[in-house]
């Protein structure tokens, strides 16, 4: 009963991210995802995954570990769905910046 804080919220922050996986797999898109912001994201969530190991809390390592687990879905998305840049460095009509 005293973690029923901690895996309530465990839960609320996990499940935020399951509409950024679901919208990036479902238009095979991530352009607009920062791709330095998850890879320090995913670190930072390794970090805690260590920190509740280290003090024994469940809540902790079972919400970073799912939580690790939906951030490195979107960064795979990131990677795999990239778009790759037309001929000639076509600027990119919605932004009007040179697509990568």
């Amino acid at each position: 009963m005293k973690d029923l804080l901690g895996y309530s919220a465990a839960v609320a922050t996990t499940l935020a991210f399951v509409p950024q996986v679901v919208q990036v797999w479902r238009t095979r898109s991530a352009d607009d995802i920062s791709l330095a912001m998850y890879v320090l994201f995913m670190a930072g969530l390794s970090l805690w995954i260590a920190y509740g190991m280290r003090i024994g809390s469940v809540p902790v390592v079972a919400a970073n570990g799912v939580t690790l687990l939906l951030a490195a879905a979107v960064l795979v998305g990131k990677v795999r769905f990239r778009r790759r840049p037309t001929r000639g460095g076509a600027r990119s009509a919605h932004h009007g910046i040179q697509e990568e």
